[in-house]
């Protein structure tokens, strides 16, 4: 039995499969790169809410800000036939942009 000498050359295995394998691969991979990105959005979006709870607002616009996020979070679980909460939302952000002068 004859054995190849090693080399430092390293050999794409996804040339050596077959089309439906690594459209699979590519999947797989494409999927875990997902997941990958929602887990540290979650921890990230944690870590957010860690320091809205316990770091204070020190002014009006902080407490909006926080308000803004917490409003977000409703807007994004209404059904979309529920309009008019949705407009009661927009409404509201409209107010806090029209009083911190952002219009």
């Amino acid at each position: 039995m004859r054995v190849s000498p090693m080399t430092d050359h390293t050999v794409d295995l996804d040339k050596h499969r077959g089309m439906a394998a690594q459209k699979a691969t590519d999947l797989r991979r494409a999927l875990a790169e997902v997941e990958n990105n929602m887990r540290e959005l979650r921890e990230r979006e944690a870590d957010l809410e860690n320091r809205l709870l316990t770091v204070a607002a020190a002014s009006w616009p902080e407490a909006a800000a926080k308000a803004r996020y917490l409003l977000n979070l409703y807007a994004a679980s209404l059904s979309s036939e529920d309009t008019r909460h949705r407009a009661l939302v927009a409404a509201l952000f409209d107010d806090f942009a029209r009083l911190s002068g952002e219009e």
